[in-house]
């Protein structure tokens, strides 16, 4: 089967601390064209994730040195690359914990290797979109400023946040249409995802809780009962070099 060239290019770190599991997942990233590192305790990959500079890190919560949260949430506070949580976990509070600290997906144990891949794919892409282009283009908006080419978000102090690959998406989504109403339906994207699935709901609590200073009665996303939500806000797009604003890109969420 030929497999996409850009995928050669694609570097996924694996953190897993079950040889036999670490050796499926490499062989079966093998098999569709990446290349794979393995971390196989939490300290291996910190230690190691300045020089790998990844495109994904696919982390176990189960690791013997270091919760797989704690590990998630400082290989988030070093790097923009995407993130997979993939673990026998099967909680509900599991899964809502790592998608609100700012995983990108979350896969549980056993999984189907076609599945896998086509998760791992699927958050690279909209990395890829994020970084697309040949200007990368910031949004401003009272004071806060989103590059959506590297997914960071600087508030009004200075202080540079880097947000998720799915955290950007709905920023990205927001700030190309504000001040209009966006259905679940449309965030949700072509995502396979069912009409009670939550995982849209916790990524604008996600992204409420770096954007608004009071969470209860949010300033810029409104929650409009019945219809979606709303990006409250006046947007200013500029290129990174800091010349005039111009009009937004085009943004379809969601299209694989």
């Amino acid at each position: 089967m030929k497999q996409p060239q850009e995928d050669a290019h694609k570097l996924i770190a694996i953190v897993e601390d079950d040889p036999d599991v670490a050796k499926i997942i490499e062989q079966v990233l093998a098999d569709f064209g990446f290349k794979t590192a393995w971390c196989r305790s939490a300290s291996d990959l910190l230690r190691r994730l300045r020089a790998l500079s990844p495109d994904l890190c696919i982390i176990d919560l189960g690791l013997p040195d270091m919760d797989g949260i704690e590990v998630m949430q400082r290989v988030r506070a070093q790097s923009a690359c995407g993130i997979m949580i993939l673990t026998g976990r099967a909680h509900v509070s599991d899964r809502v914990m790592g998608l609100e600290l700012g995983a990108d997906d979350y896969v549980l144990k056993p999984f189907e290797p076609r599945e896998l891949v086509a998760r791992v794919r699927s958050i690279l892409r909209r990395r890829e979109a994020s970084n697309s282009g040949n200007a990368r283009q910031i949004a401003e908006f009272s004071g806060w400023r989103f590059n959506t080419g590297n997914n960071t978000l600087t508030a009004p102090g200075g202080e540079d946040l880097v947000i998720s690959t799915a955290e950007a998406d709905l920023l990205r989504a927001f700030v190309s249409s504000p001040n209009r109403i966006l259905q679940r339906e449309q965030l949700m994207g072509s995502r396979d995802l069912s009409p009670t699935d939550r995982s849209i709901d916790v990524r604008i609590s996600r992204l409420r809780r770096k954007l608004e200073p009071n969470t209860n009665s949010p300033a810029f996303i409104k929650t409009v009962y019945g219809a979606g939500y709303l990006f409250l806000a006046t947007v200013n797009w500029f290129s990174e070099s800091g010349s005039a604003p111009f009009e937004p890109p085009h943004h379809a969420l969601g299209k694989e």
